[in-house]
């Protein structure tokens, strides 16, 4: 056999598919949440995971949704994923990477679960709800509730009206002297803090400034987007009067 023909009778192997999630949860993305996992500095650390880590868990949790098509049954696509990412988040610290875990293995198997039971959560709840397509089965009390309520925006949403808004210092302070409940009183402190170190927060970005709040009130990102669309009653109300007196 001539080289020439040994060469046409090699078999050439096929090229490896790289995935693109692990192109970007990398080996520098284990890197950097081990090194947010040993700062002590809260700058520092909100820095390297907006910078290096949420990029990835958004690109990784993104990828699980339009996979597995976990989106269906949730409220908004947008909610979806920045719940999951936020746990993601919360979750950070019960990684070890001493065991020689991969952080983008372990973090894919957290990602999938948490949809996987939020889904049969949602599945659930849909089955114990009452049909629309049936005003007959309704009673009365129902109708009335059906009627009143009002769909609940995503936070992006709400993030998105709130920037455009003219917010000053004074208008935080006077929505705050009306905040009813706990969780507003909370709501608003955070923006507060958040509007008065501005040039001290680095990489201002939606993402980042839902997180700060999230951080900053302790709230669930359920309540956070409710209270935000009580602020945000309150902002409409307090500029109102400003407009009436001014």
């Amino acid at each position: 056999m001539t080289q020439e023909q040994d060469k046409n009778n090699k078999v050439e192997k096929p090229v490896k598919k790289i995935d693109p999630v692990k192109m970007y949860f990398n080996s520098d993305t284990q890197d950097a949440i081990v090194e947010f996992q040993i700062s002590q500095d809260k700058k520092t650390r909100d820095k390297i995971y907006v910078t290096e880590i949420m990029p990835a868990f958004e690109k990784l949790v993104e990828n699980l949704i339009n996979i597995h098509k976990f989106a269906g049954l949730y409220d908004s696509y947008s909610d979806l994923k920045n719940d999951c990412v936020n746990f993601l988040f919360e979750t950070i610290g019960k990684f070890d990477a001493t065991r020689g875990s991969n952080a983008f293995s372990y973090f894919n198997v957290v990602a999938k679960n948490w949809l996987i039971i939020k889904t049969k959560q949602k599945t659930q709840k849909s089955k114990r709800n009452v049909s629309l397509d049936d005003p007959t089965m309704l009673s009365t009390h129902e109708k009335s509730i059906i009627e009143e309520s009002n769909i609940i925006p995503s936070q992006e949403s709400l993030f998105d009206d709130l920037r455009s808004m003219e917010i000053t210092t004074s208008i935080l302070y006077d929505i705050r002297n009306i905040a009813r409940t706990e969780n507003e009183l909370t709501c608003i402190n955070s923006i507060i803090t958040i509007f008065e170190n501005i040039d001290d927060i680095d990489l201002l970005n939606k993402n980042a400034v839902l997180l700060y709040m999230r951080e900053l009130s302790g709230l669930s990102p359920k309540q956070l987007t409710i209270t935000m669309q009580i602020l945000k009653k309150h902002y409409k109300k307090i500029k109102l009067e400003h407009q009436k007196n001014g």
